[in-house]
């Protein structure tokens, strides 16, 4: 069978001639979006809006040139992200909304409407089963994401400190699942209750189905009974004062299976499509709020059907780089006694782990790791 195939542009442009969003226009028609069936359909557009005091992500350009691909082809673009699990300016869809205006995404620069795929608090999710899935069968995914008709991602790849890069599967894996979701692919999903943190409101009791919150009347405190717990992590999302959190967190390779797996749930049986702009490395996910020098040079723009290519090809052209001075990769290198693991991303941060994620990809189907590179000038 014919390898998938990633194509790729740099980030090269002439004077006077066209910019970088529109180079990426025509990145993506050369891969083949044009043959997507997009008219009068809904496609959700999923990105990354940023954290505030984060300004790695991608520009909104970046966005507005795909939304503007899908009205030209008849289509109904919106961008989405799901509510975070940890606390920030993004865990309830009224800050992740002033968070994504604050950070240029509006109707006017997007060229289309920003929803937040899980609602309010982050509650409003789909349970999806996944195909072939090994630690789960079923994902929970954000109700806009999956009411949609055909998905694309646009991804801003970089570094992550947990699962070595943060590309395609994470942005759809991760990125669509709600609170409960996330919750389930850090951990075991079993929560507990900071008593310092919690104020007695109860409102976690009205999420919980299976009488797992308790009220202590004498100390005025939630806390979870272990046993009647399922783990669905709704109470994180009812939870105003960030109180209630996973008991464990998942190793690195479980964390890396669940997010493919998730990814397949989100992509399965619907048409889709994925591009990643590999610049401004930064060496942590852009959910933190602030991002380090990069640590590699920009590389340019991928664009595939399939996303296992596409964070494979990603990675292969990161690892032919060298390292940016005056970078957190540098600076590990430069260490006394440093371990070189030949990877730029396990030594910019060497507890975190990316193969797990893309083997594991390939095994349920979800795409291929070998491929096949075009190059559009």
């Amino acid at each position: 069978m014919e390898a998938p195939k990633v194509y790729f542009t740099d980030f090269r442009t002439e004077m006077y001639g066209a910019g970088l969003p529109a180079k990426l226009k025509k990145l993506l028609k050369k891969a083949g979006f044009g043959t997507l069936d997009i008219e009068h359909r809904f496609v959700a557009v999923k990105m990354h809006f940023g954290e505030l005091g984060n300004v790695a992500f991608l520009r909104p350009n970046y966005a507005k040139a795909v939304a503007d691909l899908v009205k030209e082809m008849g289509g109904r673009p919106f961008l989405t992200d799901a509510n975070t699990l940890y606390p920030g300016s993004r865990k309830h869809a009224l800050e992740h909304l002033e968070t994504a205006w604050e950070n240029g995404f509006s109707p006017l620069s997007a060229g289309c409407p920003v929803l937040i795929a899980d609602g309010l608090k982050g509650t409003d999710d789909v349970a999806v089963p996944v195909r072939n899935g090994v630690l789960l069968k079923e994902a929970k995914i954000g109700r806009a994401v999956m009411d949609a008709d055909v998905v694309v991602s646009l991804t801003h790849f970089k570094g992550h400190e947990a699962t070595g890069f943060g590309g395609a599967l994470k942005n759809i894996g991760m990125g669509c699942a709600s609170r409960a979701g996330k919750s389930e692919q850090h951990s075991s999903g079993k929560t507990a209750v900071d008593a310092d943190a919690c104020t007695g409101c109860r409102v976690c009791c009205k999420q919980c189905a299976n009488g797992a919150m308790l009220f202590d009347p004498v100390a005025k405190k939630m806390r979870i009974d272990p046993a009647a717990c399922v783990g669905c992590g709704r109470c994180i999302g009812a939870c105003a004062f960030d109180a209630i959190a996973p008991m464990e967190s998942s190793s690195n390779a479980d964390l890396n299976r669940k997010i493919a797996e998730y990814a397949q749930a989100v992509l399965d049986g619907r048409p889709h499509f994925h591009a990643s702009l590999v610049m401004d490395i930064s060496p942590n996910c852009d959910c933190h709020g602030e991002n380090d020098a990069p640590i590699l040079p920009d590389v340019g723009m991928f664009a595939s059907f399939d996303p296992v290519a596409l964070d494979q090809a990603c990675v292969d052209a990161c690892r032919k780089l060298p390292p940016m001075p005056n970078s957190q990769l540098a600076d590990n290198l430069a260490r006394t006694g440093f371990v070189d693991l030949h990877d730029p991303f396990r030594n910019s941060t060497p507890e975190s782990e990316w193969k797990t994620c893309l083997a594991h990809a390939e095994r349920i189907g979800l795409g291929r790791r070998d491929y096949t590179l075009v190059r559009v000038k």
